[in-house]
This record gives structure tokens, sequence and C-alpha cells, in this order.
């Protein structure tokens, strides 16, 4: 049945959008609530979609199916899935214009310390899912792949990592691609708010001046870039709303650029930045230039912090409805003790790695971790913290080589295991 031609009634799509915004603002008032200087933030945003999912939306999807049919069932499912892949494109577009700017001078000056933290972070992620592999298996999980498909989704899961999930689900044998979902959904809330408080939590503990670690990631600055002169640039409209529609377009083509994998040694499947990764790149190089030609690509710096924003609870309104329905459906205290084994021991390895080994300041290590663990709801609670928008050039500079090697590692322990 065509969704044009009534499937999904105005009432049905009414009522979605009532339940969009309802959560919003009930996850806005529980992210303000503070104990100890510490508030979830915009992952109150995420708790209360969970919530919903757990307790709401499976019993609404059945009365909608008794209401209007399982075809309305369908295409609210995938409503979900397109406000979660608008968010994305919105929050990562925005980071990479705002970060662009500094981005290839910080990468100048730290770019070994990011591409080992990302590696590092993703390394010990792999070694901990692994440690879960035996682990379970010593406690009776069965050899049969089943259990390594859960443990791949659970890994993506804890670093929130969504092309990690579609290559686990490439890899794995096809009649366990439901258990990598059933992993992610177990993970993925430990790995949001894990991050979430980690990164506020930090600072707190080490008592650090706040004004001085400004300080000291504003010296990271793109000293070489010069100041992009707008004045006469055409610009296609007074926001930039065209300039970024581009940069989305762009990205979004980048990431279905598929790079073939050995197709022995890992099963055929193949690499793909994604929507996320292509739009971050493409952002991060138009932020950089300011232009093409004479045509002004920077959007307003208000534009830009507004589409952050709203990007980033709409994902996570995406996200958490389906994460909630698969974690009620699923859950086992022993998968999700796993996933905070695997969110916790690389973010925290990742900390002192980059405290102790790189002696990088502590927004840029913050910052850093961000980007290794792929958590964008980690980022958008550290610019709050940080009150500055520098932290964004080391969340981009670590989180592509993080990409890669989650989606690398991932395929690896299906495999292997």
């Amino acid at each position: 049945m065509n969704l044009f031609n009534g499937v999904i009634p105005v009432q049905g799509i009414t009522f979605l959008m009532f339940c969009l915004f309802a959560i919003l603002f009930v996850g806005y008032a529980f992210g303000r609530i503070t104990i100890k200087g510490v508030s979830l933030g915009d992952a109150g945003v995420f708790i209360i979609a969970l919530l919903f999912g757990c307790f709401f939306y499976k019993p609404l999807e059945a009365q909608l199916a008794v209401a209007y049919g399982d075809d309305v069932v369908y295409y609210a499912d995938k409503a979900l899935k397109i406000i979660e892949n608008l968010g994305l494109i919105l929050f990562v577009t925005s980071v990479g214009f705002i970060a662009g700017p500094n981005f290839f001078g910080n990468m100048k000056k730290n770019f070994k310390s990011y591409v080992l933290i990302g590696l590092v972070i993703i390394l010990f992620g792999g070694l901990s899912a692994v440690g879960c592999i035996y682990i379970g298996r010593a406690l009776g999980e069965p050899t049969d792949g089943s259990f390594t498909a859960i443990i791949a989704g659970l890994l993506s899961g804890s670093l929130t990592s969504t092309p990690a999930f579609s290559a686990a689900k490439a890899t794995v044998n096809p009649e366990f691609e439901s258990l990598v979902s059933v992993g992610l959904g177990i993970a993925y809330i430990f790995g949001v708010i894990g991050v979430v408080l980690f990164v506020q939590l930090v600072p707190k503990i080490t008592k650090a001046n706040m004004t001085e670690e400004r300080a000291k990631i504003t010296v990271l600055k793109d000293s070489d870039s010069k100041k992009k002169s707008i004045g006469n640039l055409l610009s296609l409209d007074e926001h930039g709303f065209a300039a970024f529609a581009i940069a989305a377009v762009i990205g979004t083509i980048v990431g279905m650029i598929k790079i073939p994998l050995s197709s022995k040694g890992l099963a055929g499947t193949t690499f793909a930045l994604t929507t996320t990764g292509g739009c971050l790149l493409t952002a991060l190089v138009l932020g950089h230039f300011g232009r093409i030609g004479k045509l002004n690509m920077m959007p307003q710096t208000s534009v830009l912090k507004l589409f952050r924003e709203f990007g980033l609870v709409l994902f996570l309104v995406g996200a958490g409805i389906p994460g909630g329905a698969e974690f009620v459906a699923h859950f086992n205290p022993m998968y999700f003790v796993y996933g905070v084994i695997m969110t916790t021991v690389p973010m925290f390895v990742g900390y002192l790695f980059a405290k102790h080994i790189l002696k990088l300041p502590l927004l840029n290590s913050l910052a850093s971790i961000t980007g290794g663990m792929t958590s964008t709801p980690a980022l958008g609670t550290l610019i709050n913290v940080a009150k500055t928008e520098e932290v964004a050039s080391a969340y981009a500079a670590t989180y592509p080589i993080a990409l890669i090697a989650v989606v690398l590692v991932s395929q690896f322990i299906i495999i292997l295991f």
C-alpha cells in the first residue's frame, strides 16, 4: 500500500508529532534535574524516549494496527528512522561547520595524538568484547555464533556506533542478524548515559578550573588560517540554509560510497563512511575553506547552534523509542553488564592515555574521548560543560579514526570468534 494514498491518515501523523514533542518537553525537564552539579542534560530526552519505548510504544503499535491496519505500524517504524537520520544529519553537519575553521590546524598540532586515542579506545573496546565472549562461554553461552552476534551488537551499542552495527549485521550469519539488534538495544542505554556522565564528572572530580582549561584549548586554534571575508561573496540566502543543504547532500552521497574489503577475509563486506561520517567530513572541508569560488558556504553561527541542538534531540528520540522497545523484549542482566564493561574500559583507558601519556589538556582529552567513543550526545553535553565550541575540533579529529576502527574490529570479532 502506498504511503501517500492514505496508509497513515492525518490523525496518525499528528499523533506521532504529539508524541515526539511531548518526549522533548518531558525529556528537557528531566535533564535539568541537577544532583550535586551533575545533570543528564540532553540525555534526559534519551531516557524519556527509552521509557516511552519500553512502556508505551508496543501497545500503541497494537492500537494503530487495529485502527488503521498493519501497514501503519511499518510506516511508524520508518518514521522514527527518518527522525533519527534527520537528527544525525543536522547534528554532525553543524559540528563539521563549527569545527572546520580550526580543524586542520588542530590536526597539524595533534594528529598523532588523536589517531592514537581513537585506536586505543577501539582496541580496548574490542579486547573487552573478546573478554566478554570468553566469560559468557564459560557461563554456558553457545558457541554456534549466536552469542558472538549479540556481543557484536553490544559493542556497537556500547560505543553508540551505527556503522559498527550495520557492519556487524552484514557480517554475521543471516539467521543471527536480529541478535545484533538485541545487543545494540541493551547496550545503547549505558553507552549514551555513561559517556555523558563521564564528561561531566571528570572536571568535578579533578576540580578543574574551567576558565584555565578553556584557555588551554583555545591555543590550539589554526593560527595559519586567515579570517575569511564574506563581504564580496555570494550568499544564496540570509541564514545559510542553502549552504547547509549543499553540505548535507554532498555528505550523504559521500557516505553512500562503499569501499570493498577483502572478499575472502571479511566475508565480502564493504566499508562506508555512512551518512554520519560523510556529512561530517564534507562540512569540515567546507567549513575550513568557507566558500566555493565566489559562493559563500558558511551558514550563520546561530543557525549552526540551533541545528546542532535540534538535530541531537531528534536523534535521541528516533534512536531511543525503538531501543527501549528492544530493551524490554530481550533484556538479560548479564548482557547489560557486558555492555557496561565495553563502555567503561575503553573510556577510562582512553582518558588515562590522553592525560598521562599524551599530556593533552583536559578539554582536548574529554572531547577526543567523545570522538573515540563515537558519542554525539556526549559531545553536546561537553560543549555545554566547557562553554566553548572549540571542543568540537578534537571530537571531529578523533571520530573518523574511531569510525573506521570500530567497523573493522566488530567484523574481525565475528569472523574470529
